[in-house]
C-alpha cells in the first residue's frame, strides 16, 4: 500500500514529537528544584541570632512583672531596631561565677551566636575571692567560644562597703579580662542605675521596670554592633 503523506512525515520531527514529554518533565523538575532552593534559602535567611543572657537576679528578672525584665525588654529594643533575634533568659537568680560555670553546659542551648555574660555581682555581694570570679569568668568566655558562640562580658563593680583593696582589685577583674580575651565590654552592666533608689526594688539591689529600661538603653547599642558584625 503506498504511504499517504503523514506517513513520509520527516522521521526527525516524529522523533522530536516523542521527546517533548521528556522535555517537559525535565523542565518541571528543574522548576521544582529552584523553589526548593528559594524557599530554603529563605528559611535560612529568616533564622535569627540566637542570644543568651547568661547571669544572675539582675538578668533574671528578679520580682519584675512579665515583660519587663531585661531579657524581654533587650528582644523588644533589639528588634524595634530592625534586627532579627531570639533573646534567650538563661540567667539564675543568685548565680556567683562559681554557680554559672558549673551548670554552663547543661543550661546552654544549642545554637547560640553571642552570649551577654553578666556574672560576678553576687561574688562581690560576698566577698569571694577576686582570683577566683577571674578565673571562672574566663573559663566561661572559653568554654561558650568552644561552643561556636561570641562572648559579650558585663562589666561588675564591688560595693564600696567591701574596702577599698577589694573594690579596686575587684573592679580591675572585667577590664583586665576584656583586652587579656579579646572580649567587647561593658564597662559597668548597672550604669546610672545602682545606688539610685528610685530606679531599684525597696532592696535597693535590684533594678524596677524603669532601671531595666536604662540598662537596656546601655546595653542594646553596645550590642548592636555586634550582632550586626556576626550576620
Amino acid at each position: 500500500m503506498p504511504k499517504t503523506p503523514q506517513d513520509q512525515r520527516p522521521q526527525s520531527q516524529a522523533a522530536t514529537r516523542d521527546l517533548t514529554p521528556l522535555l517537559r518533565l525535565a523542565m518541571a523538575g528543574s522548576f521544582l528544584l529552584l523553589l526548593l532552593f528559594v524557599t530554603l534559602t529563605r528559611l535560612h535567611a529568616a533564622e535569627p541570632m540566637r542570644i543568651l543572657a547568661f547571669g544572675d537576679s539582675l538578668s533574671a528578672g528578679y520580682q519584675l512583672p512579665a515583660g519587663k525584665g531585661f531579657t524581654d525588654q533587650l528582644q523588644k529594643s533589639l528588634t524595634e531596631q530592625g534586627l532579627n533575634v531570639e533573646v534567650i533568659n538563661a540567667a539564675v537568680s543568685g548565680d556567683t561565677s562559681a554557680n554559672g560555670l558549673s551548670r554552663l553546659d547543661w543550661s546552654t542551648p544549642d545554637g547560640i551566636d553571642l552570649v551577654v555574660l553578666e556574672l560576678g555581682a553576687n561574688d562581690a555581694l560576698q566577698g569571694l575571692p577576686v582570683d577566683k570570679t577571674k578565673a571562672n569568668l574566663a573559663a566561661m568566655i572559653e568554654k561558650f567560644r568552644a561552643k561556636g558562640a561570641k562572648v559579650a562580658l558585663m562589666g561588675m563593680k564591688a560595693p564600696p562597703n567591701m574596702g577599698q583593696t577589694y573594690v579596686s582589685a575587684f573592679d580591675a577583674i572585667y577590664p583586665a579580662l576584656a583586652e587579656e580575651m579579646n572580649v567587647p565590654l561593658l564597662p559597668f552592666f548597672l550604669e546610672g542605675v545602682a545606688g539610685d533608689p528610685s530606679l531599684n526594688l525597696a532592696d535597693g539591689i535590684h533594678p524596677n521596670p524603669q532601671g531595666i529600661e536604662i540598662i537596656v538603653s546601655n546595653v542594646a547599642p553596645f550590642l548592636l554592633d555586634i550582632v550586626k558584625d556576626l550576620n
